[in-house]
């Protein structure tokens, strides 16, 4: 008989303090997107070049972002690129909708 094979278990990042999940809607250039963010401000975000070198941002990706110190309703940079199995975790969680 075949056994049933468990689930895929994965490890989901999620947000600390001073991150916050958001929604990229435009790819502006130069490594510049806009994102809007879960607590409801739209900010212009930077992939910045560690990061840039290694994933492909694009509309409609789940980010994690965190805010600039100066101007932090308006300017953040993007820390953390979600593929489809994680966010789709992360909206049975209630996390997103």
């Amino acid at each position: 008989m075949a056994e049933a094979e468990p689930p895929p278990v994965f490890r989901v990042r999620i947000p600390k303090e001073e991150e916050i999940l958001g929604v990229v809607i435009a790819v502006v250039g130069g490594g510049r997107l806009v994102v809007q963010c879960k607590d409801g401000h739209e900010r212009l975000c930077r992939i910045p070049g560690k990061i840039k070198r290694n994933i492909w941002v694009r509309e409609g990706d789940i980010v994690i972002v965190q805010p600039w110190e100066i101007d932090a309703d308006k300017r953040a940079d993007i820390i953390w690129r979600y593929n489809r199995l994680q966010a789709d975790y992360l909206r049975s969680k209630g996390y997103i909708k």
